[in-house]
């Protein structure tokens, strides 16, 4: 149970020191520096616990699709959206994801749908339009682009689960992990090169954010949620991780000064309880 808090403060906090990261330092190349240190502190991970394996043929798609949707994807269209919204909005957007995966689980893999989980994907899809309905003017064009990234984010990692569902692993989840990250990594690279360019140097608060998000909110994380997957039923994990984004949001009042108001507290609970239904225990 500790390391189940653990991991939910360690990815709350993770948001507002994205924000702050991304504020100095591009954000495709902070996602490409974060998945890097990631990739170095989980080959030493599975080296130590002596699991380190090269990923099977079978594996390997696997891989590729989890590397581009789940990890390169999702940070890429977060960190940008994150350069125009402020942390707390975002998590609760990006955090969206099972909502979406409902019906690319019922498409894709043939899974039953209630009654309860439709009305719950209807649920959250109001509770992100509320949040984001003050945005909705053309003088706030770029918080509107920031929010569809958020759901395209959301939509992507559902993207990656529901193929997860679908696949027979050939080697764990954790000597999977530092794999991942390394091709997240590199397809980031030449993005980061062609629509950044070559960074400026690195500031101290950039710095200090990757020190926390690369070690910690991702390797330390990721290996964090193959543990607990050993102990809690998946169902138990993912609704004690709904509390992140109302964490994420009261920490980055406290910290960056984010204003909560009515709205942002309606579509939080919609989503919440959006989310509740859809995924029953």
């Amino acid at each position: 149970m500790v390391r189940l808090i653990a991991l939910i403060v360690i990815w709350a906090v993770s948001w507002p020191a994205i924000k702050i990261g991304v504020t100095t330092m591009p954000p495709l190349w902070y996602a490409f520096v974060r998945y890097l240190i990631a990739a170095f502190c989980l080959f030493g991970v599975v080296a130590w616990r002596r699991e380190a394996v090269l990923p099977s043929r079978a594996d390997w798609p696997l891989v590729l699709v989890s590397s581009v949707l789940q990890l390169g994807a999702f940070s890429a269209l977060t960190g940008i959206a994150l350069t125009v919204l402020p942390p707390g909005r975002a998590s609760v957007l990006a955090y969206s994801t099972p909502l979406w995966v409902v019906p690319l689980a019922a498409w894709h893999l043939g899974e039953r749908v209630s009654r309860l989980g439709v009305v719950g994907v209807g649920a959250g899809i109001c509770g992100i339009v509320v949040i984001a309905a003050p945005s909705m003017s053309p003088a706030r064009g770029d918080q509107i682009y920031a929010y569809a990234l958020l759901v395209a984010a959301a939509c992507s990692w559902a993207i990656s689960i529901v193929y997860v569902r679908a696949h027979r692993f050939q080697s764990s989840t954790l000597t999977l992990a530092p794999w991942q990250m390394t091709v997240a990594a590199v397809l980031l690279l030449p993005l980061a090169l062609n629509f950044e360019h070559v960074p400026p140097r690195a500031a101290a608060a950039s710095l200090l954010s990757l020190a926390y998000v690369g070690p910690v909110a991702t390797a330390f994380a990721y290996w964090s949620v193959v543990e607990l997957g050993r102990r809690y039923r998946a169902a138990t994990i993912s609704m004690a991780l709904l509390c992140v984004p109302p964490l994420g949001v009261l920490l980055s009042a406290a910290f960056l000064g984010e204003h909560i108001d009515a709205a942002l507290v309606a579509g939080i609970l919609l989503i919440g309880a959006g989310i509740r239904m859809a995924a029953p225990a």
